[in-house]
């Protein structure tokens, strides 16, 4: 099941424990139709929850179940009409803002949908599925950093789920490549491409090319900080230890007070040059 339809059955449950005013003859209706959606057979699913409305009106957990239906038909257009009027009959209800605002997406209506998904949360800032749609409508709308931050949150909110790490991820990947090419469009020249390709590399184990790509963010700027100590760890892994030592002093030279710096100066006067 998809995370949205997991949020069908767990509000379709929900609403019914909520609902005490339902006659016994229409709460059996809709225990079926609840049974019949989650079964797939979504025409049966369709005639109670109606039936339901025809003979109980204002029950916004009933409208928001019938556009579900709708929704997994791919009838976006109906669905939407009917979590609109859950929403109408009950506004701090988050479930039918977070399908609206599914439904809004599959119709490219991304600015609304954002909307939508931002009060779901705001009405239920623990709601993963919430978040979980806002932070892909983020991403349609190119709000990266606002994508990172849904991200992060879901991560902190269920942090033994890897799907929330893996996106997390991806995530920050994505902006980090929106920076690199808005840098190259503000200052093509900008010893800070150089840093990022360098780390990038460095990432992937392509030391070398790690290497003269610091050389060369460090050449553009001699004094920019940052540059010298990264080249000083990765020669110091090489087991270059008088090269990271001269990297080491240069970076001190720019900032005397960095504490990174001065730990890794104090290891390598702890570790004894090769042969």
């Amino acid at each position: 099941m998809t995370s949205l339809a997991v949020l069908v059955c767990v509000e379709a449950r929900s609403g019914m424990a909520s609902q005490r005013s339902l006659p016994d003859d229409l709460q059996r209706m809709l225990d079926s139709g609840v049974a019949a959606e989650k079964a797939g057979r979504l025409d049966e699913a369709e005639k109670d929850f109606l039936e339901v409305i025809r003979r109980c009106g204002q029950c916004a957990f009933v409208y928001n179940n019938l556009g579900t239906v709708y929704q997994q038909r791919g009838e976006h257009r109906r669905a939407i009409a009917q979590f609109r009027e859950a929403i109408r009959l009950q506004p701090d209800y988050p479930a039918p803002r977070i399908l609206l605002g599914a439904s809004l997406l599959a119709m490219g209506q991304v600015p609304e949908a954002v909307r939508e998904l931002e009060r779901a949360v705001r009405l239920d800032p623990r709601n993963i599925v919430a978040r979980g749609e806002l932070a892909k409508a983020y991403e349609r709308t190119g709000n990266l950093a606002g994508a990172v931050e849904q991200y992060r949150t879901l991560r902190q909110l269920a942090p033994r789920d890897p799907e929330y790490m893996y996106q997390m991820g991806q995530a920050y990947l994505h902006l980090s490549q929106w920076c690199l090419n808005r840098m190259r469009q503000l200052d093509p020249r900008s010893p800070r491409i150089d840093e990022s390709l360098a780390e990038a590399y460095r990432a992937q184990g392509q030391t070398e090319l790690a290497i003269r790509a610091y050389e060369r963010a460090a050449q553009a700027d001699p004094k920019l900080p940052g540059i010298h100590l990264a080249l000083a760890q990765v020669y110091l892994a090489q087991g270059r230890t008088d090269e990271a030592r001269r990297e080491i002093e240069r970076e001190l030279a720019i900032v005397p007070d960095s504490s990174a710096a001065k730990a890794l100066e104090r290891r390598l006067i702890s570790t004894p040059p090769l042969p």
